[in-house]
């Protein structure tokens, strides 16, 4: 088991630096001067943008920008914000954790919703149990996570009162975003559920196991539900990549301060550095997590440690 993780980590280091040379090449891809845009609308000095360029780097060749990116990355530094004026790790530190928080508890509803429906659908297919599950699984599918935020946002804060409309950063704050994203992402884990548990339910060892008597429940969630993992872990890894991204647009509706406001602000004025942190950190956290649902699949399956 250790080496297949040892073998797994050194192959994230081809992957990394793959990432690292196309979150440099945002420097250059990204329209616009930054450090013009800094002084939109106010009398500019060619001289102070000169410092500026060198100050931030701008003014040597992009070899040497991007050894400078490299070597500052190593050391824990992603540069410093233009627009901010401040280090790019210290204004992540601040937003991350809520959006990792607003992902991680999306998650958690969108598993345990998606494994309900999905396995109640697969125990009774084709009645009518199955057909409202795969209508609400369709309904999921085809709802815009913007259209659910404000139809939560309209009903259970401002109509009923139950939670804050806005920018609160409690507990009671955190669960209409979490139900928006979670409820969406929740249907392709029930339709993914349901059709594995229904080609496993079939398998001749289930037969067996149910004419040996053993309980109904121990068949599906010991025997069943064991062996239809794998597909399932899959889905909710890349889950978390697309919640992760998701979580950007709801916390602009619900004004929840993550690092998808953080987002939109150095979009605005193509504040470079802090893009480039950004995209680097969720890309990081993206791989990381995969490494994870590669180790599960290890533990699930102890073949995969051998092929």
């Amino acid at each position: 088991m250790t080496a297949y993780i040892i073998r797994r980590l050194l192959m994230l280091i081809p992957i990394w630096l793959g990432i690292l040379f196309l979150v440099f090449l945002m420097r250059v891809l990204v329209p616009g001067d930054p450090i013009q845009l800094m002084f939109a609308g106010q009398y500019s000095d060619p001289v102070v943008e000169a410092q500026m360029r060198h100050k931030f780097g701008l003014d040597k060749p992009l070899p040497t920008q991007f050894v400078d990116y490299v070597e500052g990355v190593a050391h824990g530094d992603l540069g410093f914000s233009i627009t901010a004026q401040q280090p790019v790790t210290k204004l992540i530190e601040a937003h991350y954790p809520y959006t990792v928080v607003l992902t991680l508890t999306s998650l958690s509803i969108a598993v345990t919703i998606g494994l309900i429906t999905g396995i109640l659908s697969a125990l009774r297919k084709d009645t009518i149990i199955d057909l409202f599950s795969m209508i609400f699984a369709l309904a999921g599918l085809s709802m815009p996570a913007f259209w659910l935020g404000l139809l939560l946002i309209y009903v259970f804060a401002v109509d009923l009162g139950w939670f804050p409309v806005l920018g609160s950063m409690s507990p009671k704050g955190l669960v209409l975003p979490s139900i928006t994203l979670g409820v969406i992402a929740s249907a392709v884990t029930a339709r993914l559920v349901r059709a594995t548990m229904i080609d496993v339910l079939n398998e001749d060892y289930i037969r067996t196991a149910r004419a040996k008597g053993i309980v109904e429940s121990r068949v599906v969630l010991r025997h069943a539900l064991r062996n239809a993992l794998i597909p399932i872990v899959t889905i909710i890894g890349l889950q978390f990549g697309g919640l992760l991204s998701g979580a950007f647009i709801v916390e602009v509706i619900f004004a929840w301060h993550g690092i998808g406001e953080l987002a939109i602000i150095a979009l605005q004025h193509r504040d470079f550095p802090l893009i480039q942190g950004i995209v680097l950190v969720v890309a990081t956290t993206y791989v990381l997590v995969n490494l994870g649902v590669d180790i599960v699949y290890a533990l699930l399956d102890r073949r995969i440690i051998y092929s």
